[in-house]
């Protein structure tokens, strides 16, 4: 097989106006998405202070955000043929508007992490399933076009995110930054339900689609699903074995399993309590549930997860290059706050200033590299923002470790940030967008499930991680994170080189995952294959 990439095929069909309309809304409501996560990671040392307990507890903010994502985003295809996928978008929205203003209302760490979780339940549809309204109602030659569109929320929420939030945590409370969500969810949610097509529901026998979309033109634009696949086999992304019935053991084995590992991560961040055995065995009970999940779904006729997607080159290397890339980059977002107010303590909206330019650098970056997709080898731009990432994140790694100072740290964090601009919209793309009409809805599930999936799991790996090292440097029974947070001037100042190091050093996986992502990008992600790209 000749390696050599094929030439570039310019793209000529501009996005039809109602289409463009259709990707500018769901844009909207992924904002809301995107301000909450960078919210939450500039809080957690908030939480952490002002719910008086420790980080990995903290860390449910996200995590079990995450996990609400993860036991929810496996129903979206069903969900929405069922009830059609913009009646499930809306309501997805309303609930997410619904929880962050509870969550703002949190009165201890453990109602903290049910409403966030309970959150997740509505925002784990709002991707899979609006990718899917938007994928369908485009052309295959322009789905990169309607992807640069969902990811404007990259551009505007990561800047105007985190500015807010240590904003509002400095002069207010971090309560506040849940309680943003209110307005703006009831802004998306008009401006959706007047701007999505309708639809009708496909029925309950009918779980692989996300609805029809009425007078959408997503039947014509099958892509090339509908040509044989060696990869799969003849017929098998039409799935007439479906008997319509819900996998529930898969949904119990998945959400399960997945909720027993991060819970038991978070007991193990202080090897010498008693907790820590009970936490080793939770996760070995629930690395085996999710081994069962792969087990049966690659076994029976209907899964809750299509794992057969994964005979398809392009799903299979999207899903290795995004499950390393994201829980790299998201996972490991709580680190650079904790630096600045616990290493060097400075205010929560310093946090923000910094983010600025890596916010921008993510947004202008993604909205291009999803544009050339539709143009150049997808391999060249995910090798290129994989690449940029992994030095990004050595930087950042080398930078904190060392204190090397505020402009060292934010040019790692625009390159690291770059990367990231450039794979996981492009990555997602192109993985997608030869998959066929029914197929579509699937592989948005299941991309976005081990996105999402990963992202809790290193959350919870990296909060442990960060915890058991500034525990190494502040022992005792009140030490950790939040004596590091409650440092007096002069002590910080002493133990600052000590801290910086033991912070720091938490990048060191991120980096070794991040490096992970080049290599199986470089060599599952082949030029000259007809998944990849096809010219025809």
């Amino acid at each position: 097989m000749s390696y050599a990439d094929p030439p570039a095929v310019p793209a000529r069909t501009p996005l039809e106006p109602r289409v463009r309309a259709i990707g500018l809304a769901l844009a909207l409501g992924g904002l809301m998405v995107v301000i909450d996560t960078t919210v939450t990671t500039v809080a957690v040392a908030a939480i952490v202070s002002g719910l008086d307990t420790s980080l990995p507890a903290a860390q449910w903010a996200t995590t079990g955000y995450l996990l609400g994502l993860v036991a929810v985003i496996p129903l979206a295809g069903r969900l929405s043929a069922r009830f059609g996928a913009r009646r499930v978008y809306l309501t997805a929205l309303l609930v997410f508007t619904l929880f962050s203003a509870l969550t703002g209302l949190a009165w201890d760490v453990t109602s903290l992490a049910v409403f966030r979780v309970l959150q997740g339940l509505g925002g784990g549809l709002l991707n899979p399933v609006g990718q899917a309204i938007g994928l369908r109602a485009a052309p295959r030659e322009a789905r990169g076009r309607l992807m640069s569109l969902l990811v404007l929320p990259l551009v505007i929420g990561p800047v105007l995110g985190p500015l807010l939030a240590g904003w509002l945590i400095d002069t207010a409370s971090w309560r506040w930054i849940f309680l943003l969500n209110v307005p703006l969810g009831l802004l998306a949610t008009l401006v959706c339900a007047r701007i999505l097509p309708q639809d009708t529901p496909a029925g309950v026998g009918s779980p692989a689609g996300v609805g029809s979309s009425a007078g959408s033109g997503a039947s014509d634009h099958t892509g090339s699903g509908d040509r044989p696949d060696p990869d799969r086999g003849p017929g098998r992304g039409d799935r007439t074995d479906r008997d319509g019935r819900l996998d529930r053991g898969g949904l119990v084995l998945l959400s399960g399993g997945a909720v027993t590992v991060v819970f038991g991560a978070t007991l193990v961040d202080r090897p010498e309590s008693a907790g820590f055995a009970v936490g080793l065995a939770l996760i070995m009970a629930g690395l085996a549930m999710l081994g069962g999940f792969v087990w049966r779904a690659r076994r029976i006729a209907d899964p809750i997860v299509d794992l057969r997607l994964l005979r398809h080159r392009p799903v299979r290397a999207g899903a290795g290059v995004l499950i390393c890339f994201a829980a790299a980059y998201f996972g490991s977002m709580a680190v650079l706050p904790l630096f600045v107010q616990g290493v060097k303590g400075d205010p929560a909206s310093l946090v923000g200033v910094i983010g600025v330019p890596s916010a921008v650098a993510v947004g202008l970056v993604a909205q291009v590299a999803t544009r050339l997709v539709d143009r150049f080898p997808a391999r060249r731009i995910v090798l290129t923002g994989t690449a940029l990432g992994t030095f990004g994140g050595a930087m950042l790694l080398a930078t904190t470790a060392t204190d090397a100072g505020y402009p060292w740290i934010m040019a790692a964090t625009v390159l690291l940030s770059a990367g990231s601009g450039a794979t996981l919209m492009p990555t997602m793309t192109v993985a997608l967008r030869d998959l066929d009409h029914a197929e579509t809805p699937r592989g948005t599930t299941l991309l976005a499930l081990v996105v999402q999936l990963s992202n809790a799991l290193a959350g919870a790996v990296t909060a442990v991680t960060l915890s058991i090292l500034v525990t190494h440097v502040m022992p005792g029974a009140d030490g950790g994170v939040p004596a590091m947070l409650a440092l007096d001037e002069p002590s910080r100042e002493a133990l600052r080189p000590d801290l910086a190091a033991a912070v720091g050093a938490t990048y060191l996986l991120p980096v070794i995952l991040l490096a992970g992502s080049w290599l199986i990008a470089y060599r599952s992600l082949r030029p000259g294959d007809r998944d990849t790209r096809r010219t025809g």
